[in-house]
C-alpha cells in the first residue's frame, strides 16, 4: 500500500468516526445530563431526599377540621399534647357535656386508666385521682347522658376518633376512649352489641402521642404500670 493510500484510508476512518459521534449523539437518551455533577454531589442529593421532615412538613400530616368553628379540646400529658376535635355541631349533647366537664377542670389530674394496644385508650375516671385502684373504671360526674347517635360521615369508631365509653345505653358520663384503630364495630348500627359508643371528635393533631401511650407497658387489668395522666385539659375555641 502506498502513502497516499494509507492517507485516504486513514481519512475515511477519521470521516466515518466522526459520523458515528454525531449520530449517537442526534438518536441517544433524551434525558438532560448535567456534566458538573460528580459521584460526590449525586450521593449528597439522594441523601437530601431522607432528610428529617420539617415542621411545615409534619404539619400536613395532621388532619383537618371538619368545621372550623368547632371547638378543639387540648389534652396536655405527661407523655405529651394532643388536640381533637369536638363535634360540638353534630354531637351538642355528647360534645357539650365534654366541653363542660373539661371547663370546670374535672379532667385535670385524671389518668387514662385502660389501655389496650391495637384498639384504644381510655380515661376520665375522677377516682383514678386516688390510690383505690381496684375501683379505677367505676367513676363518673354523679350522672349520666342520654345516648346520641347520629350517622354522620366522621361520626364512626375510626382510628383517631374519641368516643362516649358506657355499661350500656344511656349510661355515658365522663369516661371516653379514644380509638387507635377502627372499631366501627363499636358503632350504634352495629349488632349485636346492646352497648353502643357514640362518636364526637377526632384527633387533629398529635395523633404520634396517642401512639405511644397505646404502646406503655400495662398490667393484666390494662392499667399502665406508669401512671399517664392528663395534666391539663383545655378547650380552645
Amino acid at each position: 500500500m502506498t502513502k497516499s493510500n494509507i492517507i485516504s484510508v486513514s481519512a475515511v476512518l477519521i470521516i466515518c468516526g466522526l459520523l458515528v459521534v454525531g449520530l449517537a449523539t442526534l438518536f441517544g437518551p433524551s434525558t438532560p445530563t448535567n456534566s458538573a455533577l460528580t459521584d460526590e454531589t449525586t450521593e449528597e442529593a439522594v441523601e437530601e431526599t431522607f432528610l428529617p421532615l420539617t415542621a411545615e412538613e409534619l404539619a400536613a400530616y395532621q388532619v383537618s377540621m371538619t368545621n372550623e368553628s368547632n371547638p378543639v379540646a387540648v389534652f396536655e400529658t405527661n407523655l405529651g399534647t394532643f388536640e381533637l376535635e369536638l363535634f360540638e355541631d353534630t354531637m351538642p349533647v355528647t360534645a357539650g357535656n365534654f366541653i363542660k366537664l373539661a371547663e370546670e377542670g374535672f379532667y385535670d389530674g385524671i389518668q387514662f386508666h385502660r389501655v389496650i394496644d391495637g384498639f384504644m385508650i381510655q380515661g376520665g375516671d375522677p377516682i383514678t385521682k386516688t390510690d383505690e385502684v381496684f375501683r379505677y373504671g367505676t367513676g363518673g360526674p354523679g350522672y349520666a347522658i342520654p345516648d346520641e347517635h347520629v350517622a354522620g360521615e366522621f361520626l364512626t369508631n375510626v382510628r383517631g376518633t374519641i368516643s362516649m365509653a358506657n355499661s350500656g345505653p344511656n349510661s355515658g358520663g365522663s369516661q371516653f376512649f379514644i380509638n387507635v384503630a377502627d372499631n366501627t364495630n363499636l358503632d350504634f348500627d352495629k349488632q349485636p352489641l346492646s352497648s353502643k359508643h357514640p362518636v364526637f371528635g377526632r384527633v387533629v393533631n398529635g395523633m404520634d402521642i396517642v401512639d405511644a401511650i397505646s404502646k406503655v407497658e400495662v398490667t393484666d387489668r390494662d392499667l399502665p404500670m406508669e401512671p399517664v395522666v392528663i395534666e391539663k385539659l383545655t378547650i380552645r375555641r
